[in-house]
């Protein structure tokens, strides 16, 4: 483990050792006991999105787990979190983006209601992305 006051960088398994050597970026840092991460997609490791955007803002928040979980947190430690979404044709972020995220919410912070605050963007780095999901986190003394 490196000293308590220095980042260390981790990569998620899967698609993050693809983005790290192909953009050179790091999906999470930790320094002290804080973790942030970079935002995270609905992909798979294939690099593929699921159909719907119910599904992808799912796939999302698994990935946000993934990555937290390299770096030894999870859902129950986020304080924070800012999500970009891609307007749907009435140019809002559509009722199937909010309420599926408030739902993954309840679901894996449960009585955690943490900071949030949620973006619409023209564009996502991948042109298929509708939703992109970054976190902060923060492992309390008491685990």
């Amino acid at each position: 483990m490196a000293h308590m006051n220095s980042a260390s960088f981790f990569v998620t398994p899967g698609y993050g050792d693809r983005q790290r050597q192909n953009l050179h970026y790091s999906q999470a840092v930790r320094y002290g006991n804080r973790v942030e991460i970079s935002g995270q997609g609905g992909w798979d490791d294939d690099g593929c999105f699921p159909e719907s955007v119910r599904d992808e803002v799912i796939q999302a928040f698994d990935n946000v787990e993934r990555t937290l979980a390299t770096a030894g947190a999870s859902w129950q430690h986020v304080i924070s979190v800012h999500s970009y979404h891609l307007p749907n044709a009435a140019g809002t972020i559509g009722q199937d983006h909010l309420d599926t995220m408030a739902e993954q919410f309840r679901r894996r912070m449960g009585e955690r209601a943490p900071l949030w605050t949620c973006i619409g963007v023209a564009a996502l780095a991948n042109p298929t992305m509708r939703v992109e999901i970054q976190v902060t986190a923060v492992i309390d003394d008491d685990g």
